[in-house]
């Protein structure tokens, strides 16, 4: 074992180009309730399985991703049934009020004997839905350069989760960037920025730059040498 290797950071490069089945998944515009028969129940077992610590209140859910409230009650009820998530009553409450009007809020369920695989099935999801996104970038715009970083690879150090170097309109981006927090069910921060402006902050070594590409990161689209 060599230990420099441990230093290095992890560059895990997908190309534009997919091959076959995920080609197809990508082309005709994949969509995670296909596969579990209901939106509101995909968005949520995603947000779950992402945060299996996290604890959610029933409308914190319904804002989390864009769900009505019945609905999300309904699939909460079907998820508990099936065992993903556990329903708990918030122990924080003032003096007086009866246990019915005790908040409830509902966490994930990591011994259900299912967990792990679902978690895998939805990290490979995660994936198709980046390359829906990279298609629909490259499609819209000049990207050189797109790599996933930050809140996507674990890196909370890096302060951008997306960093693009191109040229885009920005009405497109911003309804492309909508879209797909949309999907994910959470907020992504991301940095576009033109390519003589790249290259000048990568010849003066400009610390943010170093940041992101000597650090963590999922490069999707590198159309120069990085």
């Amino acid at each position: 074992m060599f230990p420099f290797a441990l230093l290095l950071p992890f560059v895990y490069i997908i190309p534009v180009q997919i091959l076959d089945a995920n080609a197809f998944m990508v082309t005709h515009g994949f969509q995670l309730e296909q596969m579990f028969g209901s939106k509101t129940r995909a968005r949520l077992m995603g947000l779950f399985l992402q945060y299996p610590k996290e604890a959610f209140f029933v409308r914190e859910l319904t804002r989390r991703i864009d769900a009505q409230l019945n609905s999300v009650r309904r699939e909460l009820k079907n998820l508990i049934e099936l065992g993903l998530i556990v329903e708990k009553q918030s122990e924080n409450r003032k003096k007086g009020k009866s246990l019915a009007e005790k908040k409830k809020y509902y966490i994930a369920n990591s011994n259900f004997i299912l967990f792990d695989d679902l978690r895998g099935v939805f990290q490979k999801v995660q994936i198709l839905l980046k390359q829906n996104f990279v298609q629909e970038m490259d499609a819209n715009g000049e990207i050189l350069y797109l790599a996933f970083t930050g809140r996507f690879v674990d890196a909370k150090d890096i302060p951008t989760d997306l960093f693009i170097v191109g040229s885009i309109k920005q009405a497109a981006l911003e309804k492309l960037i909508a879209k797909f927090e949309h999907e994910l069910s959470y907020e992504v921060n991301y940095t576009l920025m033109p390519k003589d402006e790249f290259l000048d902050r990568k010849q003066i070594a400009d610390r943010f730059l170093l940041t992101i590409l000597n650090g963590d990161k999922i490069v999707m689209i590198n159309r120069f040498s990085v």
